[in-house]
């Protein structure tokens, strides 16, 4: 399995906007601090945003921030958000599956079972663990990555 540069950059995204709690930041400060591109980025905000990750505000002043608490925002869901319309395997694709096994084949199911473990242990993890919750964050306690993602 490897992770698309999409889905990299949107967690990239919204730990930059974790990391900058209650203040927009703006797209060129998330492409610099992430190594990415503005126009890339562009696209990954808009999908973000769609999803109710982000909230953008637009005009002079503008940029982005997250679209609900970093305590909600778990990361299996940002990934099955970019990831889930890629099909894992040909088996997966529906009509577009021209595999003769189709019929016989168990090891869809196999890999089924292996991609929702993958993202059930993703549901673990949010950018911010709530204060009573189980759940491991990504930036709290995190000093270098907030040390590389904070503006000054």
């Amino acid at each position: 399995m490897r992770l698309t540069t999409r889905t990299n950059l949107a967690m990239r995204t919204l730990m930059f906007c974790a990391v900058n709690p209650g203040r927009v930041v703006r797209k060129h400060e998330v492409a610099q601090g992430c190594n990415a591109s503005e126009n890339h980025l562009a696209q990954v905000v808009h999908h973000l945003a769609q999803k109710g990750f982000l909230h953008t505000v637009r005009g002079r002043s503008g940029g982005l921030m997250l679209g609900k608490p970093p305590e909600q925002i778990m990361v299996g869901e940002v990934f099955r958000a970019f990831e889930s319309a890629l099909p894992f395997t040909e088996c997966f694709a529906g009509g577009e599956n021209s595999c003769p096994l189709v019929g016989c084949c168990r090891l869809k199911c196999a890999l089924a079972e292996a991609v929702e473990a993958f993202y059930a242990s993703l549901d673990r993890w949010s950018l911010v663990a709530g204060r009573w919750s189980l759940v491991e964050d990504m930036v709290e306690n995190n000093c270098e990555l907030q040390n590389l993602l904070k503006v000054a």
